[in-house]
Parts: structure tokens; C-alpha cells; sequence
């Protein structure tokens, strides 16, 4: 099996982006390591703090963002950072080419049950025309990323990412401590029978997506005349792994009763790094009225609905939206 190295020289990547790669994933290992000793470890349970979201943050939430932050700040590739648990922006070197966003956790409500949790990352080529430690470093279209990721810590640890390529997945050979290439390319099929929603949403969707979800629950004897299974981890990367596995359909839509919050998914560190994913794998990706990677970033922590999976289940649902 191929190391990640070698794939990435061969996909023609910089070198500047595969050191900044190597470093995101050095602190992916450590955080896979801390997941793998659970209590052991002494990270499971909440602080007495919340985050910029207003949402309680977990031990491992915290730790996962303290060692991600810590290496890319000493790495001479990253001009500044974003995370899901920072207020602003963290300048890093002066002229460095990249900025990085991530989310150190996703899925942090499935921590303590050991569930599935893992971090998702986004690398963009920073910008000259603004301060270091500017918000409008990452302003940008998400169709701008040079790098999109994540890595699911589960029975064992899975790496997927593109450079702008194919999605490959690798996973962490914990012997030699490398990540090994499993998967050249994942594949979308364009048809799905699998559904991914939080069904305790359903009173305060917008009424065609009240219809659609409907529909699927009726299987044979609805509209679409066949069964649909709906699955739902309570963490996107999960969620979104087994749609790039095998095919599906997730949606976070917007609730109808919170205007002021058009999604519950973060753009920059969320939605548009799985967007890349899924739309190199054959997929589609759109927050019901334009694709997700061209949306214009108009604050740091910005929300967006989510729906993304299977070509012709996406296209079926956009449909319905019109």
C-alpha cells in the first residue's frame, strides 16, 4: 500500500502544501490516540465553558483544538487559522502562503458513548490584499480550497481527503504510525436509497422538505415506489463518510422558526470542505439554492443549510425546492 507522501508528490501537489498536510495529520494522530484511550485518558465529560457557537465544549473538544492550533501555528506554511472553537482569527507567520480552518471535533455529543467523532480540516492559498489576522482571509468561495479533509477516529482511523484530484481514503497504519493509502478513489453512486436527517427537526422544516422526507417514509407505497433506510450519526463526518462509501443523501435544512440562523452547519470548516469531498467524488453539494462552493463567506461562523450526497437524489430534492 502506498504512504500518503509519495501520492500526494505523485497527484503533483507543492511541497509547501504536502509539509502543511503532514502537519494537520500530526495532530490528528495524537488526538486518534486520546479518542482510542477514552476515560483512560482523562477527556471525556464537558468544561464549564462554551464556545463562540454558545455551545457547552467537551474536554476533548478543547484538547483536540489546543494541539491542531499549537502545530500549525509553528508550521512556516500557515499565515493564519480558523477554528470552530477560536472567537477570530489566530495570525500565524507573516507571508506564509496558506490559511487553515477546521472544525477539531465534529460530533462532540458522541463523545462520552463513544461514538463516532472526527476532525475536519480546509486549506486555502492566503490572501496578500489583507492583515494576517483579518476575517477576510477567509472570505472566500469554497471552490478557492486547495486542500479539503477530514479524519473519522472509529474502529480504525480514516483519513479522506482531495487536493483537488480524486477523494482517496488512507488509514492510519497505527504500527508504523504512517497513513497508508486503502482507497485511490471513492465513487458516488448517482442513485441512493439511504437518508440522513435529525427526524426531531421535522415540525420546523419548510413544507417541500416536509414532503420529501414524507414521501420516503411511505417506501413502496409512496410517490417514489421503493424503500428508503434512513440512518443518522449525530455527526456530519460520519454521515457523510458513509455517503461517500456507499452512496445517500444528507440534509441539514434551515429551521423555519430560527430566521436569523439559516443553518445549523458552519460554511468554512463544516459545509464547504465536504462539499469539495463529495463533488470529486461524483456528488452534489448545495445549501437549496446554489451550490455550496460558490457561496460568498459574509462572517466567519457562518451557517448554511446542508444537502449533499447521491447526483440524482440532490438534483430530486433541489427540484422540489424550486
Amino acid at each position: 500500500m502506498q504512504r500518503l507522501i509519495p501520492r500526494l508528490r505523485a497527484d503533483g501537489v507543492e511541497l509547501e502544501l504536502i509539509m502543511l498536510i503532514r502537519t494537520v495529520l500530526a495532530a490528528s494522530k495524537e488526538i486518534a490516540f486520546r479518542v482510542s484511550q477514552g476515560a483512560l485518558s482523562g477527556v471525556l465529560g464537558s468544561t464549564l465553558d462554551e464556545n463562540i457557537q454558545g455551545e457547552t465544549q467537551k474536554k476533548l473538544d478543547v484538547l483536540s483544538n489546543q494541539l491542531i492550533k499549537d502545530m500549525l501555528l509553528s508550521s512556516p506554511d500557515v499565515r493564519a487559522i480558523a477554528s470552530e472553537e477560536e472567537d477570530d482569527v489566530v495570525k500565524g507567520q507573516e507571508g506564509a502562503p496558506y490559511i487553515v480552518a477546521f472544525d477539531p471535533l465534529d460530533g462532540s455529543s458522541n463523545i462520552d458513548i463513544n461514538g463516532q467523532i472526527g476532525t475536519i480540516f480546509t486549506i486555502y492559498p492566503a490572501r496578500d490584499d489583507v492583515p494576517a489576522d483579518s476575517p477576510l482571509q477567509f472570505a472566500q468561495p469554497g471552490k478557492n480550497q486547495v486542500c479539503a479533509g477530514y479524519v473519522l477516529y472509529g474502529p480504525s482511523a480514516l483519513l479522506v481527503m482531495t487536493t483537488g484530484g480524486p477523494t482517496r481514503q488512507y488509514t492510519l497504519d497505527r504500527t508504523h504510525g504512517g497513513y497508508l493509502l486503502t482507497k485511490p478513489e471513492l465513487s458516488i453512486p448517482e442513485q441512493t436509497s439511504e437518508f440522513s436527517i435529525n427526524m426531531a427537526n421535522f415540525h420546523r422544516w419548510q413544507q417541500p422538505i416536509k414532503d420529501y422526507i414524507s414521501e420516503l417514509q411511505m417506501g413502496k407505497d409512496g410517490a417514489r415506489g421503493r424503500q428508503f433506510n434512513m440512518r443518522w450519526n449525530g455527526a456530519m463526518v460520519g454521515d457523510v463518510h458513509r455517503i461517500l462509501s456507499r452512496g445517500g443523501i444528507f440534509l441539514y435544512p434551515a429551521n423555519q422558526d430560527q430566521p436569523t440562523k439559516p443553518g445549523k452547519l458552519r460554511l468554512l470548516y463544516e459545509a464547504n470542505p465536504m462539499a469539495m469531498l463529495v463533488e470529486q467524488a461524483g456528488g452534489l453539494a448545495s445549501n437549496g439554492e446554489q451550490r455550496i462552493l460558490d457561496i460568498q463567506p459574509s462572517d466567519l461562523h457562518q451557517r448554511v443549510p446542508v444537502i449533499t450526497g447521491s447526483q440524482e437524489e440532490v438534483e430530486y430534492v433541489l427540484d422540489k425546492l424550486k
